[in-house]
């Protein structure tokens, strides 16, 4: 089975109910599909959902997302990547997420992105607990414990980092 993510937008902010209810809904149509629920990061502002689900491929995804009238969206295909010792319940903890994107593919930049963060990110109380990088190198996403979405600005800005997208999270579970 392939892990795959699906970034998804909202006009109007989802609210924990609203999301709940969709994934409820949404339970035959993912087993027609063979995807399993495996988590999702909703923003602070409930604009933004990330989903982690493992499947044959993204396509099932895409399929599945538009059966079910959800708002169109990103579909990618990633490896995850635990920090070492990372247990469930460190999943459940999770705040923020730094999203990445480069211009072509490279895992020399991976490395400079987590070779550079490490001493900031301790400083500022950050701990990145998964990251999740597309199968195509373009991409990556990190899932971080920390005090706040500040915090992680702050650490990636004094290890000079190239700017990503940082944003505050809750995290839903099966």
């Amino acid at each position: 089975m392939t892990d795959i993510l699906v970034e998804r937008q909202w006009p109007q902010p989802l609210t924990e109910h609203a999301m709940m209810a969709m994934f409820s809904a949404a339970e035959s149509c993912l087993v027609i599909h063979r995807l399993a629920w495996c988590g999702s990061l909703l923003s602070a502002d409930g604009l933004d959902l990330l989903c982690h689900f493992r499947g044959p491929d993204a396509e099932s995804a895409r399929i599945a997302m538009r059966q079910l009238g959800s708002p169109p969206g990103r579909v990618w295909t990633c490896c995850t990547h635990d920090a070492p010792g990372i247990v469930e319940a460190d999943l459940a903890t999770v705040q923020v997420v730094i999203s990445h994107r480069f211009d072509a593919p490279t895992d020399v930049g991976m490395q400079m992105l987590e070779e550079r963060s490490a001493g900031c990110s301790s400083v500022h109380r950050v701990r990145i607990v998964r990251r999740y990088l597309s199968l195509d190198g373009l991409r990556v996403d990190w899932l971080c414990q920390a005090p706040d979405a500040e915090s992680v600005r702050l650490a990636q800005r004094h290890a000079d980092l190239p700017p990503g997208r940082i944003w505050a999270v809750r995290r839903f579970a099966p």
